[in-house]
C-alpha cells in the first residue's frame, strides 16, 4: 500500500496503470471519491490512498478489513513530516508500529522523499536499521548539475517591490528566450496571471515577443488553435503569445492542456503556484522561484518558504534527455481503539513519534533546555506535560473523561463521533455550544458553516457579487453578512447540493474544500443528535445529510439522483 498526497492522486493514475499493465498486479485508489468494497480489497495487490483516508479509516476500531491484510507501506513525500499535515503521519506510523507490537505480524515500512535534509531523524522514527535500510543520495548522484542563483532585493515599499520583481522575471526569462523553456514559481493564484501579464507586456513593449515564439512556427499555430478550447480567460489571453498561467483553481481540462502543451515544447514561459512542484513530473531548464515569503494563515502573518519547499520547486529544473545541466533562480484517534487507556500509556505512545526524536534532537525547538535530554534521558517529564495538556483539552470538550489523580481515561459517545468522523476538538466544542432540540434547518446550516475546519475560507471582494447572485438563488435563508465567511461557506453548501454552476475559478475551489468535508461533518451532527435523544432535530440533520450526499433537496424530483436528469 502507498500513500499518495490528494493533489498527486491524478497523476498517479497513470502510474499505478503502468503498473497493472507491465507486472499484471491489481492498483486501486482509495480517496474521498473512491471506496473499495471487501470483495475489491481482496482482489488488489496495490492501494493508492491519502494519509488521510488510511488514518480514518485505520482508527475505526471494529474496522479490520484494511490493516490486517497489508504487509508493505510506502510512504511518499515524507518531509511533510514537517508540514501541517504530518501529525497524520506521525499517528498512522505509530499506529503501525504498536500493530506489528501487538500482533507479531511483520509489515514493512518504506519513506521516501527527494528532499530530507535530516534524514537520520526520519529513520530513527521509523526504526531504520542504518547500516541495511538507510539509503541516501547527495547532489552527487544528480543526472544533470543545478546552478542555484540568489537575487535579494532591498526596496520595502510593496508596489515597487512588485515591480522590480517584474523586472528581475523579465531580464531573466530573456536570457533563456528562444532557447529554453523557463517555469516560474509565484505563491498565489492571481499572481500566476499577474507576473504573466507582465512579462508579456514588457516583451510587447521592447518588441522581443519573436524570440518566445517565430512567425511562421509550428508552436504558434499549435497554440492558437487550443486557445479556443480553454475556459479561463485569463489563460486564453496569455496562450497564443507562448505563455501560460498553471492553478488547482483552474479546471482539470486547462490544467492538463497546460501540462501538455509545455511538456511537448510549445509553452515558452509557465507561471504556476507550487501545485507543479508536488507531484507533476514537468521540468524544465530554468526555474525562477519569485518571492520567498508566503501568507501564513495559522500564524497571520507572512513566513519564509521552508528549504524542503524550495529544493522541491528548484529540482523541477533539468531534463536529464536534454540538458547537461540547470539553472535555479530565487527572487527572494487513539484512545477510541483502546491502545492508550491512561496518561502512562500515552507518553509511552508519545516515544515513538516523530515529535520525540525531534524533541531529543534539538530540546529547544521545541521549548525545553538544552540540557532537559542530560536530565531526563527519555523527556518523560515532558511527555507527561503534553498529555495531561492534551487530555485537560479532550476533558473540557467532553470527548474523554480524565481522572487526574489515577491519570485514566474513558472515552465518552462524543469522543467515539469526534474519531469516527475525524472531528477537530475545537468543532465539537462548536457544535456543544450552539446545538439546541428545537433548531431548524437554517440554524442547522449555520452551525456547519461555523465548523472549525473552515477557518481559513475567507471572503474575497472579487467574489462578493457572484455570492450575492447565488445568495437570492439558493432556498435557505441565510441571516449573516457576506462579509462573514460562514455566510459564504453556507451559500456555497447549498449551491452544491443545488448544482448550480459557478463563474469564479476561486469560487469552484472553495467549493471543493467545502464539499469534501461536508458529509463526515453532516453525519457527525446527526449522530450527536441521536446520542443525545433530539428526535426532530435527528430527522432534520439526517435529511440534510442525504441532501447533500445526493446533491438534491428532498422537494426535489427523485430522478435527479440520475446523471443528466433535470
Amino acid at each position: 500500500m502507498e500513500f499518495e498526497f490528494d493533489h498527486e492522486l491524478y497523476y498517479s493514475r497513470l502510474l499505478y496503470t503502468q503498473i497493472q499493465m507491465d507486472y499484471g498486479v491489481k492498483v486501486r485508489e482509495l480517496s474521498g471519491d473512491q471506496t473499495l468494497t471487501r470483495r475489491q480489497i481482496d482482489e488488489t495487490q496495490i492501494i493508492v490512498t491519502t494519509p488521510e483516508k488510511w488514518d480514518i479509516i485505520t482508527r475505526k476500531s471494529g474496522d479490520r478489513t484494511y490493516t490486517q491484510l497489508v504487509k508493505l507501506l510506502i510512504i511518499d513525500e515524507i518531509h511533510l513530516l514537517h508540514d501541517n499535515r504530518g501529525p497524520v503521519l506521525e499517528s498512522i506510523v505509530v499506529r503501525t508500529m504498536r500493530q506489528i507490537e501487538t500482533t507479531k505480524e511483520h509489515i514493512r515500512l518504506v519513506g521516501l522523499s527527494a528532499t530530507l535534509p535530516n534524514y537520520e531523524d526520519v529513520a530513527l522514527f521509523l526504526r531504520v536499521d542504518p547500516k541495511k535500510g538507510l539509503f541516501h543520495f547527495d547532489n552527487s548522484y544528480r543526472p544533470v548539475a543545478l546552478y542555484q542563483q540568489y537575487i535579494g532585493i532591498t526596496v520595502k515599499k510593496p508596489l515597487q517591490r512588485f515591480q522590480l520583481m517584474n523586472d528581475l522575471c523579465y531580464e531573466k526569462v530573456m536570457s533563456f528566450a528562444g532557447k529554453h523553456q523557463v517555469l516560474i514559481f509565484v505563491h498565489s493564484r492571481k499572481e500566476t496571471s499577474k507576473t504573466a501579464r507582465a512579462i508579456r507586456d514588457a516583451a510587447l513593449a521592447n518588441d522581443t515577443l519573436s524570440r518566445f515564439l517565430k512567425e511562421e512556427s509550428a508552436s504558434r499555430e499549435i497554440l492558437h488553435t487550443h486557445t479556443d478550447l480553454v475556459k479561463s480567460n485569463d489563460l486564453k489571453d496569455l496562450l497564443p503569445y507562448g505563455f501560460a498561467i498553471h492553478h488547482a483553481g483552474m479546471t482539470k481540462v486547462d490544467r492538463q492542456l497546460v501540462e501538455d502543451l509545455f511538456a511537448d515544447g510549445h509553452i515558452q514561459v509557465l507561471v504556476s503556484t507550487t501545485t507543479l512542484a508536488w507531484g507533476v513530473n514537468l521540468p524544465t531548464h530554468c526555474v525562477i522561484i519569485k518571492g520567498t515569503q508566503i501568507y501564513n494563515p495559522e500564524k497571520g502573518a507572512w513566513t519564509e518558504l521552508s528549504p524542503l519547499d524550495v529544493m522541491q520547486m528548484l529540482g523541477r529544473a533539468g531534463r536529464p534527455q536534454f540538458d547537461s545541466e540547470r539553472t535555479g533562480i530565487i527572487i527572494t484517534g487513539q484512545i477510541v481503539l483502546g491502545t492508550v487507556q491512561n496518561a502512562r500509556e500515552a507518553c509511552n505512545w508519545l516515544g515513538y513519534t516523530y515529535l520525540y526524536v525531534r524533541m531529543l534532537r534539538n530540546p529547544t525547538l521545541y521549548g525545553l533546555a538544552a540540557d532537559a535530554p542530560t536530565r531526563d534521558i527519555t523527556l518523560e517529564e515532558r511527555r507527561a506535560d503534553l498529555i495531561h495538556s492534551a487530555a485537560t483539552i479532550l476533558d473540557k470538550n467532553n470527548l474523554v473523561k480524565y481522572d487526574r489523580k489515577s491519570g485514566y481515561f474513558q472515552v465518552t459517545d462524543l469522543g467515539r463521533i469526534a474519531s469516527y468522523y475525524y472531528i477537530t476538538h475545537g468543532t465539537i466544542s462548536t457544535y456543544n455550544e450552539h446545538l439546541k432540540p428545537m433548531m431548524g434547518d437554517i440554524e442547522l446550516c449555520r452551525l456547519f458553516s461555523l465548523s472549525e475546519e473552515f477557518k481559513y475560507v475567507t471572503v474575497r471582494q472579487d467574489e462578493k457579487m457572484e455570492l450575492a447572485k447565488l445568495l437570492e438563488r439558493v432556498p435557505i435563508p441565510i441571516k449573516e453578512s457576506l462579509e462573514e465567511p460562514s455566510a459564504k461557506i453556507n451559500v456555497l453548501l447549498q449551491a452544491y447540493i443545488s448544482q448550480l454552476k459557478l463563474e469564479g475559478l476561486s469560487l469552484t475551489s472553495d467549493m471543493v474544500f467545502i464539499t469534501q468535508s461536508a458529509g463526515r461533518l453532516m453525519r457527525a451532527i446527526f449522530e450527536i443528535v441521536l446520542k443525545r435523544g433530539w428526535a426532530q432535530l435527528a430527522e432534520k440533520a439526517l435529511n440534510l445529510c442525504k441532501m447533500v450526499s445526493k446533491r438534491m433537496w428532498s422537494v426535489q424530483t427523485p430522478l435527479r439522483q440520475f446523471h443528466g436528469a433535470r
